[in-house]
This record gives C-alpha cells, structure tokens and sequence, in this order.
C-alpha cells in the first residue's frame, strides 16, 4: 500500500482545487452555489442527546425534551437505541415516538472500528453496522456518525488506506440509503485535523461521502476555524456546536469542558458565518458532555442550548 509522506500530502492537497471531475463537491464554489451571505439563516436546529445523558431520563424522555425544548431535529445513540429495544421496546414505537414529536432523526451517533488496521476488527466492525443501519432504516435516520473509534492513539494510518476504508463503509451505507460522516475527534492520533477529513473524503472516491466537524474538535485538534471556507454545501451537512473555555490550554481540553454556544472564547460569529455561505440549510447540534449542565433540569438545559446556538 503506498505510503504517503509529508510532500506527497502537500501535494495532493494543494491540487484539490482542480477536483472538478469529482462525483461529489467537496470545495465550495462561492459566489452562488453554496448559499448567499445576505439570506436569512435556514439553519436547522438539533440536539445531540449527549447534552442530556446525565439526567438519564431514557430515550423516549429525550425525545419529548428537545421537541418541547424547540429543535427541529434530533441525534441519537445507538447505544440508548440498542437499550431501548433489548428492554422490550420496538423501532415501530420508537419511530412513531419521532414522528409524533415532529423531530427529523437527523444523524446517529455509533462508534464503529471500521478505520484501525486490524483487518478482523474492520470486518467486525462492517457486521455491526450493517446491523445498526437496518434498525437506523427502520427509523427514518439517514446519516450515521464514522469517527477513529480505536485508532486515537498509536501508529498513524496512512491516509489513502483511511480513504479506502471509509469507501468500504459508505458502499454498506448504499443499501440502506444511510451514509456515515467522516468525524473529526481533535484528541485522536488520527482524523483530528480538518485537513486530514477533507483528504479522506476526498480520496474516498464516492459521492456520500462527507464530514461532521465540531467547534471544540476543530480547535482540540489545531485546525484553523478558516479551513472551512474550503468545504461546500454537500460536504458538511452536520455541524456540532459548543464552545470551549479560556482557562484550558487547547492541548489539555477534554469532552466534558464543552460549554454553551457564546459561553466560551470560540470566534463563533466568524465560524457560523463561514457556516452559512457554505450550506444556508445545514443542521446544527449541540453537543455537550458537561457534568455541570447533566445536574441541571435537562429541559432548561436543552432550551438554553438552544437560545444560545440561535443568537449567531
């Protein structure tokens, strides 16, 4: 397998810009095509039910507290999906539960292996989510979250054989019309930098492919919030927002000092604007893991996220 070292990665990303035989566009093309500046924000709005797993209120708690809360739409676990079905819960229920609330079942959050290169691991991680997309079809979900589950730390993967890998599981996703988002994790060893994603999704060579980038994962890792004026509209269809503090170094942040949109010291003016002129439509969640806020009434919680993520 060819490996690629630091010239060759220069050099290939240097010639994106000249990727218009692409079958999907991952760089924006400005002036039109990827949204105007000038319109009033189509954004929709999502909880990550991360936000709110402290409470431990259940998943179908959950959902009544973010349509209550407002959202538009709604990320969910597979892991509190699995749970509810193996305490006798049914995806009939649970879907009727969605669409009675008014929630779009926007993304699926999952942990996959599929990245590492132990090849049994990768080929057990394709038979669990063949098994998680036919419940997530069920359910009306269509996107499913890919981050570097496993490979955080250790030897660095060669990026062409990431690319080829994350194909593999966006040609699964084909048979249920469910496509994983390439996740950016900023504390990983591998796929914690913008640049990184975008070269995976890039090579990957399939149309689906995309990427989920997150406010506190994009400065953890040490990518310039700039970077995004790169990507189009179809390449970032989820965006999760938080906001980090002041009083962590970026190398010390962990998960849970997440905090509010606007409650931190993320240029998140600078960032939504970007967001905006490259898809005028695309999802917003919020994603928090503080253990302050899961002491907190989880509808307050979800309403405050909420205000706070539309004040941009």
């Amino acid at each position: 397998m060819l490996k690629l070292d630091r010239r060759k990665f220069i050099g290939r990303m240097a010639g994106l810009s000249a990727l218009a035989g692409m079958p999907f566009p991952l760089l924006a093309a400005r002036n039109g095509s990827t949204g105007d500046a000038t319109k009033k924000t189509g954004f929709r709005y999502c909880l990550n039910t991360s936000t709110i797993r402290g409470q431990k209120l259940g998943i179908l708690k959950n959902i009544e507290i973010a349509s209550r809360a407002g959202y538009d739409g709604i990320e969910l676990w597979v892991k509190d999906i699995r749970n509810f079905l193996d305490n006798g819960g049914t995806t009939r229920d649970l879907r009727h539960k969605l669409e009675d609330s008014g929630l779009i079942f926007e993304n699926a959050i999952s942990f996959p292996q599929w990245l590492v290169n132990d090849q049994e691991r990768r080929d057990q991680a394709m038979v669990n989510m063949k098994e998680e997309m036919e419940i997530l079809a069920e359910l009306g979900c269509k996107r499913i979250a890919a981050p570097p589950t496993s490979a955080t730390k250790g030897e660095k993967i060669d990026l062409i054989q990431a690319a080829e890998r994350y194909h593999a599981i966006l040609e699964l996703g084909e048979t249920y019309n469910i496509f994983p988002m390439l996740e950016i994790w900023g504390f990983s060893q591998n796929i914690s930098r913008l640049g990184e994603a975008a070269f995976i999704a890039t090579e990957s060579n399939h149309p689906h492919a995309s990427i989920l980038p997150d406010v506190y994962h994009l400065y953890r890792g040490g990518s310039s919030f700039k970077g995004l004026q790169l990507l189009s509209r179809k390449a970032v269809p989820v965006f999760h927002m938080n906001d980090y503090p002041a009083h962590i170094s970026r190398e010390q942040l962990k998960d849970a000092d997440r905090v509010f949109p606007g409650d931190g010291v993320a240029p998140l003016p600078e960032i939504v604007r970007e967001l905006r002129l490259i898809n005028p439509s695309m999802v917003l969640s919020l994603e928090l893991f503080n253990p302050l806020y899961w002491k907190m009434d989880a509808l307050e919680v979800a309403i405050t996220g909420l205000e706070k993520m539309k004040q941009y």
